[in-house]
């Protein structure tokens, strides 16, 4: 079957326009990803009080992983199936620990803190390190 132009050119412009919405969501998707990350953005928790005001009483989580931090300088929790436990001290605005996952020492290590809303992470070696993200509840 032949195809007037009149059809071809129809056709392109229907190609065309189902481009033009799939750019258009696409970009729609971009911006609500993009301002969502913006008021979910991490500030640095400097002071150990702010830290405590954060972590008092809740416990930290993400998948397969429970802890609790006290106040008085203790962790404890579950790491999958295995006991966490160790001991905090705060220095020089940094959160610094030694913990053990079911007896094996995961070494000291000072991090950084960092908060957004019902959520914490902490970055190994000062900040320079991998993170870790935590829910608070």
């Amino acid at each position: 079957m032949i195809h007037s132009n009149d059809q071809c050119v129809n056709n392109e412009i229907a190609v065309w326009n189902g481009l033009e919405m799939r750019r258009k969501i696409l970009g729609s998707l971009l911006i609500c990803v993009m301002a969502t990350s913006a008021a979910a953005e991490f500030s640095h928790v400097r002071e150990q009080s702010d830290f405590v005001a954060l972590v008092a009483g809740k416990e930290l989580k993400r998948p397969f992983i429970k802890l609790e931090v006290s106040t008085d300088g203790g962790i404890s929790g579950m790491g999958a199936a295995w006991p966490v436990t160790g001991e905090w001290t705060w220095h020089n605005g940094y959160f610094c620990r030694d913990l053990f996952w079911d007896g094996d020492a995961l070494g000291y290590n000072c991090q950084k803190v960092e908060a957004a809303g019902d959520r914490i992470k902490f970055t190994s070696d000062k900040g320079t390190g991998k993170s870790a993200e935590f829910r608070l509840r």
